[in-house]
């Protein structure tokens, strides 16, 4: 995983070693012009963005996007799924040129689990109304269809206030991390060389602003299957591993899993996440 940053990964981030140095994030080529922090967040350890889905309302809660192994409780478990915990996260709020301009506040963990994808949602004390009224910023829409081979995307990582220009490269049937193992992953081509830290940042579609995954692990050492050095495995059952190669998860299914109110429904027509 991009795992949450701690002094270990500071001091690697810092010191210019691994496979991710922080200086390979670069200014974003001109045809990414468009994509900025607005909505983004910083976690105390990672990435995130505030989200809606095409049929949120105004007046809903506002929900805040992460990865799983972000969530402050602990890595959950291959097979857990969490939802309903109290919760009193804070995120710090970015606009477009990543200056934090509000605190936010969680109340729940509405939805997290490492199995099939790395996703954290939390809801937030707060509508998309209110942020907006008060700081100008709209949350980040999620695409409700997958994401396509060849797109130009951006990775825009709240807590390093810095991104990430490359293209989806393609899909993965199983990426295996350790004990976890993730669905129909997108790999991204090699300019996205995002570090510890970036994790939970938005994928974001260049053409369309939307969200069409969160970022979450890479290779760095060229180890199989291990923590930080997750391998990717076929239909077939054939591993193949891509030192230096990043990884994000798709978002596209969530959508269906929300409701009226933004409320979770893991039994509505359509939704395809984990249950616990």
């Amino acid at each position: 995983m991009k795992k949450p940053l701690g002094a270990v990964v500071t001091a690697l981030v810092l010191a210019g070693s691994g496979a991710a140095p922080a200086v390979a994030a670069s200014a974003p080529a001109p045809a990414v012009k468009a994509v900025n922090f607005a909505g983004t967040v910083s976690l105390s350890n990672c990435s995130g963005s505030v989200i809606r889905f095409p049929n949120s309302a105004d007046t809903d809660p506002a929900l805040v996007m992460t990865n799983g192994h972000c969530l402050e409780t602990g890595f959950p478990e291959p097979g857990e799924v969490i939802t309903g915990q109290s919760s009193s996260r804070t995120f710090g709020l970015l606009n477009s040129a990543g200056t934090k301009v509000a605190t936010l506040r969680a109340n729940q963990v509405v939805y997290s689990t490492m199995t099939d994808t790395d996703v954290t949602i939390y809801r937030l004390t707060t509508t998309y109304s209110a942020i907006k009224s008060s700081y100008g910023i709209s949350p980040l829409t999620v695409q409700d269809t997958h994401p396509t081979a060849g797109t130009a995307i951006t990775v825009v990582s709240g807590y390093w206030k810095r991104t990430y220009a490359c293209n989806i490269d393609g899909f993965v049937y199983r990426l295996k991390e350790g004990d976890w193992t993730w669905k129909d992953s997108v790999r991204y081509t090699s300019a996205c060389q995002t570090i510890g830290g970036t994790s939970g940042s938005p994928v974001i579609d260049n053409a369309t602003g939307k969200v069409v995954a969160v970022n979450n692990t890479g290779n760095e050492d060229g180890e199989r299957c291990t923590e930080n050095n997750p391998c990717e495995v076929d239909a077939n059952g054939n591993v193949t591993v891509r030192e230096g190669i990043n990884y994000a998860e798709e978002t596209y299914q969530i959508p269906a899993c929300f409701t009226t109110g933004n409320k979770l429904n893991l039994n509505a027509s359509g939704c395809v996440l984990p249950k616990p």
